[in-house]
């Protein structure tokens, strides 16, 4: 027997085999099946780490389901092998998570969870449990307030209301906090002072009646936000002032605009004060029909006018002397003129003006009825007006008023009477006495 075990060793299968048994206890000696990187468990080869800001994960129905109360992250401590730790804070390779896949709808605490960590190492997570609210997930479509701060607009210039496009998002949220919304605003943050119409992207914020920002998802998150705006503005008439007096021999027959209105701009406040602008023409250089371009004037606060010139176009009569032969005779009346002029006083000289673009108003005209003028055009026709200066300084255009009285007319057109109230101690001459009109009935 003893020759035979010699004989068996001393073959070469024999010590191959015995070497791979050998092999292999050595190898399952070191081997670990969780981590193949496996240390020995020296003592004082372990360790303590605090991985902070870890994202908690939770399980629940998405799809029908709201989950509040949860989180952002935790902290996690970890104990054990240093190798392992190691690994552990560098890979993050573990998940936290707070399982609610059976949880009910309502207010629970729940136990925060981890996985896939090696189990060579201990863990605290913190917090260990939260406070949840489960409620059910609700989408509404809402109605979107665009806004945008007015105090941007530069003086002289007003907005319309902003307009968000599309003007309705839908919210979808947990079912309580849907109900408790009470703004839906896209608020414009526009910079530096506005003068002329924009559009803009815009965030839509969701707020309740305190307005707190709800935390809810809005599809889409953005809108176009559109505001108009323009400048201030209103439209007056324009009156001609007559300055100076007439040259000798020369009378006045008409003035008359190429244009009665202008367009002036200006702060909210000047613009309702403002009635009317002005051309001035001094009459002492018209010698001879001509047409004058002629600045118009404005009062204090008012920015600009449109047009900023006008055209008077001024027809006067110039009379001609009678030449004589006898000089003697000119001269005698030259003396008797300039007698004359010196007896005359200022509060006798004569001045003439005249009022273009007069307003004609209507009286008596029942409530059944309309009415339109044929004729002057637009209801509104010139008054030339005469009189002492000192009398004439003291007169503007609504001293005077135009009239028609229309009651008792039935429809149809009619030549009426242009009735006249003017001051006492001055001469007024119409440009037209009457008026044509056509009454109709109201459809």
């Amino acid at each position: 027997m003893d020759k035979y075990i010699d004989k068996l060793i001393d073959t070469r299968w024999f010590m191959k085999v015995v070497a791979l048994l050998i092999a292999l206890l050595l190898f399952d000696s070191v081997y670990d099946t969780n981590n193949e990187n496996r240390s020995i468990n020296v003592p004082g080869d372990d360790g303590s780490a605090v991985i902070e800001n870890v994202p908690l994960t939770a399980y629940y129905d998405t799809d029908n389901l709201v989950v509040t109360g949860l989180p952002e992250t935790v902290a996690v401590t970890l104990d054990g092998p240093r190798s392992h730790l190691e690994n552990a804070k560098a890979q993050r390779n573990f998940e936290v998570f707070v399982d609610l896949s059976d949880a009910e709808i309502g207010r629970q605490e729940v136990e925060v969870g981890i996985k896939d960590l090696s189990d060579k190492l201990e863990y605290i997570i913190d917090p260990s449990t939260v406070d949840v609210t489960i409620d059910e997930k609700v989408t509404e479509e809402f109605n979107v307030e665009a806004e945008f701060n007015n105090s941007l607009l530069e003086e002289g210039y007003k907005a319309e209301a902003a307009l968000a496009e599309p003007n309705t998002v839908k919210i979808t949220g947990a079912k309580n906090v849907i109900e408790s919304i009470a703004y839906v605003k896209a608020t414009v943050n526009t910079k530096g002072s506005i003068t002329e119409s924009f559009t803009e992207t815009a965030a839509i914020n969701v707020l309740d009646r305190n307005m707190n920002k709800l935390d809810v998802d809005v599809s889409p998150g953005e809108v176009e936000v559109s505001v108009d705006v323009k400048r201030l503005s209103k439209t007056v008439p324009i009156d001609i002032v007559e300055t100076g007096s007439l040259p000798s021999g020369v009378e006045l027959d008409s003035l008359k605009l190429s244009q009665t209105e202008a367009t002036i701009f200006a702060p909210e406040n000047v613009l309702s004060e403002v009635k009317t602008v002005r051309v001035e023409v001094d009459l002492s250089k018209l010698d001879k029909d001509q047409e004058l371009k002629l600045p118009v004037f404005i009062s204090d606060g008012i920015t600009s006018v449109d047009p900023k010139e006008v055209t008077v176009d001024a027809n006067v009569t110039v009379t001609e002397q009678e030449s004589s032969e006898d000089s003697s005779e000119e001269e005698e009346t030259q003396v008797q003129e300039q007698e004359n002029e010196q007896e005359q006083t200022a509060d006798e000289q004569t001045v003439n003006r005249t009022y273009s673009g007069m307003p004609i108003t209507i009286t008596g005209l029942d409530d059944q009825y309309e009415m339109t003028f044929q004729s002057p055009d637009e209801g509104e026709t010139s008054l030339k007006v005469s009189g002492n200066e000192k009398d004439m300084n003291s007169l503007s255009k609504s001293d005077f008023t135009l009239s028609i009285d229309v009651t008792g007319l039935d429809p149809g057109e009619h030549e009426v009477n242009i009735q006249l109230d003017a001051p006492p101690g001055v001469e007024s001459q119409l440009e037209s006495e009457t008026a044509t009109i056509n009454i109709t009935e109201k459809e």
